[in-house]
């Protein structure tokens, strides 16, 4: 594997967070480039970061192959030519009912839960006259109560019985991000339990936005 990677991300992204822990996963090098979104009002607005990617959004990762350099972006696409990239360890279960349910997970959270309280839509509720804190906790809080229930039904040790997959790499940093909104934890104890679990994991540590180089 000749290939450079390098990946436009943000400490406390979430969707950065998640790609950090599939390539720390699959013991992926790669380039850490920062895109501050907060700073001047958000470097990924910035005409030098919409030549990476015109939606302006992070992560993005670039790959340098047979002197030719390509950008992917969107977490979920990046996971998937990261797993073509490097296909062990997979973090898709084999097994057909295992793999649904995995990338079911997954898409719960990636298209119901994440993009309701990224920080686009949170600026637009304060535009609005609402309160920023208060919708993120009230949304995360109503969603994990049906994403505790489906775990009840597929999850062993991680989200999908004893494996780690993909599901995982998406969970954790939707916790996090209940953490930072105040979302009481002790009431989604299987979350809460996969959680934890995950967070002692090498990979995980290594990905966690407190060990980035831009953490502040």
């Amino acid at each position: 594997m000749a290939q450079k990677l390098g990946l436009y991300s943000y400490w406390r992204s979430s969707c950065s967070y998640r790609v950090r822990i599939a390539l720390a996963l699959k013991e992926i090098p790669y380039e850490y480039l920062t895109v501050n979104l907060i700073k001047d009002g958000g470097e990924q607005k910035k005409p030098d970061f919409l030549k990476v990617n015109p939606l302006g959004f992070i992560p993005a990762l670039v790959v340098n192959k047979d002197n030719q350099k390509y950008t992917l972006f969107e977490s979920m696409a990046i996971i998937d030519y990261l797993e073509s990239y490097k296909p062990e360890p997979s973090i898709y279960p084999k097994d057909p009912i295992d793999r649904a349910n995995a990338i079911a997970i997954t898409e719960a959270i990636n298209s119901g839960i994440q993009p309701l309280q990224n920080l686009f839509v949170l600026a637009e509720i304060e535009k609005l006259g609402g309160s920023k804190a208060e919708w993120a906790h009230r949304l995360i809080d109503n969603k994990f109560k049906s994403l505790e229930s489906i775990l009840a039904t597929t999850s062993g040790k991680y989200c999908v019985k004893d494996t780690i997959s993909i599901a995982d790499v998406f969970l954790v940093p939707q916790v996090y991000n209940a953490r930072r909104f105040n979302v009481d934890m002790n009431q989604f104890p299987i979350i809460n339990r996969i959680s934890q679990l995950l967070e002692e994991h090498e990979a995980f540590k290594a990905a966690h936005p407190s060990a980035q180089p831009d953490a502040q």
